[in-house]
């Protein structure tokens, strides 16, 4: 079962990142959190990876949503959104929501898990 909505980009990893924040806000998403990885390894476990973030996105409407039908479902709450360097450009992964109706077995995600896949999928998109 694949988890993730991927896209590549021939971009630099700063510029991706401002783009991907852009891109989130056009379809209804703050970022709450971001985890600069790359970074915290390096400080706890003196460990060099790639430039690596991850966003905690989150639509405050479909937050709400979900959490109505579910208040568990918060586990599974922000949409992570990842962007890191690979090679000469980036990637950027968004968790697809649809995982949360798989996980949850709950069919009253379903909606707002397609809603939240279409302003996803139309913020990646974007970056293109």
């Amino acid at each position: 079962m694949g988890y993730d909505r991927t896209v590549r980009l021939d971009r630099d990893f700063a510029g991706t990142v401002t783009a991907v924040r852009d891109a989130l806000a056009a379809q209804g998403f703050g970022v709450l959190t971001e985890i600069d990885v790359a970074a915290t390894l390096g400080a706890k476990l003196g460990q060099e990876m790639e430039d690596y973030v991850i966003l905690g996105a989150c639509n405050p409407s479909l937050a709400h949503q979900a959490l109505e039908a579910d208040r568990t479902v918060g586990l599974l709450l922000p949409c992570n959104v990842v962007v890191r360097a690979e090679g000469e450009g980036t990637v950027v992964q968004a968790l697809d929501p649809g995982t949360m109706v798989t996980l949850t077995g709950l069919s009253a995600l379903a909606p707002v898990a397609a809603e939240a896949t279409r302003r996803l999928d139309a913020a990646l998109v974007a970056l293109t």
